[in-house]
């Protein structure tokens, strides 16, 4: 049996998900709950919608939707390794005065590319579903 200290709480808000392509990436880490960020951080769309970006702000900032997972270091070390590249993992803030590790992305390379900002679109999952709607 993991032991907290052997563990990591880890936000997901993007294409690892439940339901979306990436979520074998967290193997058999432990769901927790659905929760959100507090509003600090914006989300865009970067390299054409291949995967989520965030990245803390100090204004105009939103709640990004996610959920929890308790992974053990393996899985969290597996995690990082199927991560896009430049995503760094750091702290976020959550709802009820939690917080977790979470991958986040470089604004200056968003700004660089002027990837889509999607933060007012419900979260990653919403912004995928709106898009496969669109195609269709």
């Amino acid at each position: 049996m993991t032991t907290k200290s052997e563990s990591k709480q880890v936000f997901i808000c993007g294409s690892a998900l439940k339901g979306q392509p990436d979520h074998q990436n967290l193997q058999s880490a432990k769901f927790m709950k659905t929760t959100k960020t507090l509003p600090q951080y914006r989300l865009h769309a970067a390299e054409n919608g291949w995967h989520p970006a965030i990245y803390a702000t100090e204004t105009n900032g939103i709640s990004i939707p996610g959920e929890i997972y308790e992974m053990t270091n393996d899985q969290y070390e597996y995690l990082l390794a199927n991560e896009p590249p430049h995503m760094y993992p750091e702290t976020v803030n959550l709802e009820g005065e939690e917080n977790a590790i979470a991958m986040l992305y470089p604004q200056e390379l968003i700004e660089k590319y002027n990837w889509p900002d999607i933060s007012d679109l419900g979260g990653w999952a919403a912004y995928k579903s709106m898009n496969e709607t669109i195609r269709s």
